[in-house]
């Protein structure tokens, strides 16, 4: 499966269905009053965290979500169908930053955690409300409110409880597959690690998550070699173990 940390998707919550403009009619009642009904609510879009996934990289493929429209109002009184919710299944760690990828709306750290990001329009009133003494036949109603649409960003970060750090070569990939269960790709060329590797130690009690990242060089923050991005998948880190390679000069 391809690894990638970062997706701008395009979202956009249901509009509120519209009022209706109706009358009573029914034999024998020669002036039936007036029984417009209520427009329903626009669906929701939520983002939830799900047990199972590691990579965002279903949203290279699918980069809009959109959910129902209400129902128009109806006769009789009858409040339209409320729209259906969309959600966003994501990795458990992840971000959800607004459009300057500055403004944190989420931040998803748990499975089953949920948070929504557009709520749908409320729907127009019927006629019925507008009735009155001065006013007992209105062919007034009102429209349902529009959705909202926004642009956000996904952004992942790996939870570990220790992650490690060193240049190139220094042993990362070697330690991580020595200690845990992982087995990451070992090669004795710079940057062989290309994606965030997750391993469990295994101790006497629980044992803990080791997180290995990209070899991290001077100049990194300039965006030498891969960039320093990736660093943010070892902020959530307790423990940050520096490795050195003692047979360097």
């Amino acid at each position: 499966m391809k690894f990638l940390d970062l997706a701008r998707v395009t979202i956009r919550s249901g509009s509120g269905g519209a009022g209706c403009v109706s009358f009573r009619r029914e034999k024998y009642v020669e002036f039936g009053g007036p029984d417009g009904g209520d427009g329903g609510k626009g669906g929701d879009v939520w983002v939830e965290a799900v047990d199972g996934l590691n990579t965002l990289i279903d949203f290279r493929y699918q980069q809009h979500f959109r959910a129902q429209n209400g129902q128009h109002g109806m006769g009789r009184q009858r409040t339209g169908r409320n729209g259906v919710d969309v959600a966003l299944h994501v990795p458990v760690g992840t971000e959800i930053l607004d459009e300057d990828k500055q403004t944190i709306l989420a931040d998803l750290t748990a499975v089953g955690q949920r948070a929504c990001l557009a709520r749908g329009g409320n729907g127009g009133f019927g006629n019925v409300h507008f009735k009155s003494s001065v006013n007992q036949a209105p062919r007034r109603a009102l429209p349902g409110q529009d959705g909202v649409e926004r642009a956000i960003w996904l952004r992942l970060k790996l939870i570990a409880d220790a992650g490690l750090l060193g240049l190139p070569n220094a042993g990362k990939s070697t330690f991580l597959a020595a200690t845990s269960n992982a087995r990451p790709k070992i090669a004795e060329y710079p940057f062989t690690t290309l994606h965030p590797s997750l391993g469990v130690v295994a101790t006497d009690d629980d044992g803990f998550v080791l997180g290995d990242i990209h070899g991290l060089i001077e100049g990194a923050h300039g965006g030498r070699g891969i960039g320093d991005r990736f660093l943010g998948h070892v902020e959530r880190c307790a423990v940050l173990l520096h490795l050195v390679d003692g047979t360097a000069e």
